[in-house]
């Protein structure tokens, strides 16, 4: 899954995305302007193969959303969780709904998936995850982020669980540095585990793994380990969708070696998707890869399901009396607890 520049699809781009290689494109900031533009944008890039390559992004709410104009502007992770201490039934409601707009609106525009939920813990020692963690707690952070889901899933849009093993108990930050998390493996399926084994059972599509080294488990980052991903997270927890990489491009990537080797890394590892999300790095990447290197029928049909479901254009969603009250609470908060801030 590669990144493009600008918001068009020009036709060297179009070339691009029918690499074999290539099995979607992860979309940022610089590829938006307004809400036309990029349902004009998601059809292109759909209609450049058949079946159709994922259009991904990261819209989880907070500081992490990439486009603004024209789309709510979801409150962060954090907010849910203060509203669970006082009222856990509410919480789960507005989180349930926070899924579902922030779907509905992206499905409105033509994009398949977002990555989000973010199921790290907050443990008050990560400025990257932060107000972006749902709790501290994992049995709140499973209970919100089933929520999530479940919201995300009634909107037609498939959920991507990160940042496996969980990146709220360190303090470095990944696209900046190699991230250690010294305890054991047993404090971290203790705690951290908890929320992805809970969602997994009950279907969870997708999840993201984190560029992060645990001693006691692997010396390579979980992304580029089987051992994260095979044994812990495939057999321990159970989860049976597709795995995608944190963005190849970080620094705490690079430790295995080229961006050639990275994709080679973490798709042997077991990733389904490998993440590179630079535009010069993918095109240098494809310019030396094969056409059939990366292509595995299994992950293949893993993907199919992160594809989005058919779902209503925007007027048909802006004059949904759901849809307003939702927007509604997610803008001016709830009666007794006030606006997310």
């Amino acid at each position: 899954m590669i990144g493009i520049a600008g918001g068009e699809l020009p036709a060297q781009a179009r070339e691009l995305l029918r690499h074999p290689a290539v099995g979607g494109v992860v979309l940022f900031t610089r590829n938006f302007k307004n809400t036309q533009q990029l349902h004009d944008l998601t059809q292109s890039i759909h209609a450049v193969r058949e079946p159709p390559l994922l259009v991904a992004v990261d819209q989880e709410g907070g500081r992490v959303q990439r486009f603004r104009e024209g789309f709510t502007p979801l409150p962060a992770a954090s907010w849910f969780g203060r509203l669970y201490d006082l009222d856990p039934d509410q919480a789960r409601q507005s989180a349930h709904r926070a899924g579902w707009v922030m779907a509905a609106e992206l499905r409105a525009c033509g994009v398949d998936l977002s990555f989000a939920p973010v199921l790290d813990l907050d443990g008050g020692v990560s400025h990257v995850i932060g107000s972006r963690a749902l709790h501290r707690e994992p049995a709140a952070v499973a209970r919100l982020g089933h929520a999530w889901m479940r919201g995300m899933r009634q909107a037609g849009m498939a959920a991507v669980g990160k940042h496996f093993p969980g990146h709220g108990s360190v303090e470095a930050d990944s696209h900046v540095a190699l991230p250690c998390d010294d305890r054991s493996l047993a404090e971290i399926a203790r705690r951290d585990l908890v929320p992805f084994q809970r969602l997994a059972a009950s279907g969870l599509p997708g999840v993201m793994a984190a560029h992060l080294v645990v001693p006691d488990v692997d010396d390579r980052p979980a992304g580029f380990s089987p051992r994260w991903i095979g044994d812990i997270l495939r057999r321990r927890v159970g989860f049976l969708g597709a795995v995608f990489s944190d963005d190849l491009g970080m620094r705490g990537a690079e430790t295995a070696g080229t961006m050639f080797d990275r994709v080679d890394a973490c798709l042997g590892a077991g990733c389904d998707v490998a993440l590179v999300c630079d535009p010069a790095e993918a095109e240098a990447l494809l310019g030396e890869a094969s056409g059939d290197r990366w292509l595995d029928p299994t992950s293949a049909l893993r993907l199919v399901r992160m594809h989005g479901r058919p779902a209503p254009g925007w007027p048909e969603l802006r004059a949904d009396g759901a849809y307003q009250t939702a927007v509604c609470e997610l803008t001016e908060g709830v009666p007794g607890f006030g606006a997310p801030g």
